[in-house]
């Protein structure tokens, strides 16, 4: 059985439309006000973690628990992300070809197992490794392994990581042992090598490992 392992915010799932969207529901929701909407959409841009809510509890002299402000954001998060049903049918085309998937994020790990059981991702994916499950981040090659193990395997030959970010998911993947596939959108810095192939969308990226002989 072969091996593909999937990024997850910007690859599978579009966190970008949903994350504006929870912050302004949290944000309303809890009476913050503008001022604190506007540093949660700057702090929280790039990722964000049950710390970060005891901060903004602090900063902004919030009734809420971090707990509680945490929670509702996870809850947020989860209700406004959205996964595409053609990425939904691509990945049951792989799964039913015997490959095993799996999905390698860096993010909190409730976070993230909740937006993949939200969209319907968790009745396609073998295996999750989120970076707060042992508080290593991509392109840490520990990350992939993880996830491989988690899918019941170990990377091999022929395995293959896809992912938007070149650093985190194409070095990481290369880091790995893993071959990859870049999915475009964000530039491509000059100094990393190449990916072993781009495509324009996770669709394609699917395409091409069913109809791509093992190496």
């Amino acid at each position: 059985m072969r091996l593909a392992l999937f990024d997850l915010d910007g690859t599978l799932v579009d966190r970008h439309s949903a994350f504006g969207d929870a912050v302004a529901a949290l944000s309303r929701s809890h009476g913050l006000g503008p001022d604190v909407e506007h540093w949660l959409l700057t702090e929280l841009a790039d990722r964000a973690s049950a710390e970060d809510f005891a901060r903004v509890r602090e900063i902004f002299n919030i009734d809420e628990s971090a707990g509680e402000l945490w929670r509702a954001y996870v809850d947020r998060m989860a209700a406004a992300v959205t996964c595409r049903p053609a990425v939904l049918g691509s990945l049951a085309r792989l799964k039913a070809a015997s490959w095993s998937i799996g999905v390698a994020t860096n993010g909190a790990s409730d976070i993230q197992r909740a937006k993949i059981r939200a969209t319907g991702l968790a009745d396609l994916i073998d295996g999750i490794a989120a970076s707060g499950d042992i508080d290593v981040r991509k392109p840490d090659p520990r990350l992939f392994e993880l996830a491989a193990a988690r899918c019941g395997t170990q990377i091999s030959r022929g395995d293959w990581m896809i992912g938007d970010n070149p650093e985190n998911d194409i070095v990481g993947g290369h880091k790995a042992g893993l071959m990859t596939v870049w999915v475009r959108g964000r530039p491509w810095p000059e100094s990393l090598s190449v990916p072993h192939h781009s495509v324009d969308d996770v669709t394609d990226a699917i395409d091409y490992l069913l109809t791509h002989p093992p190496e």
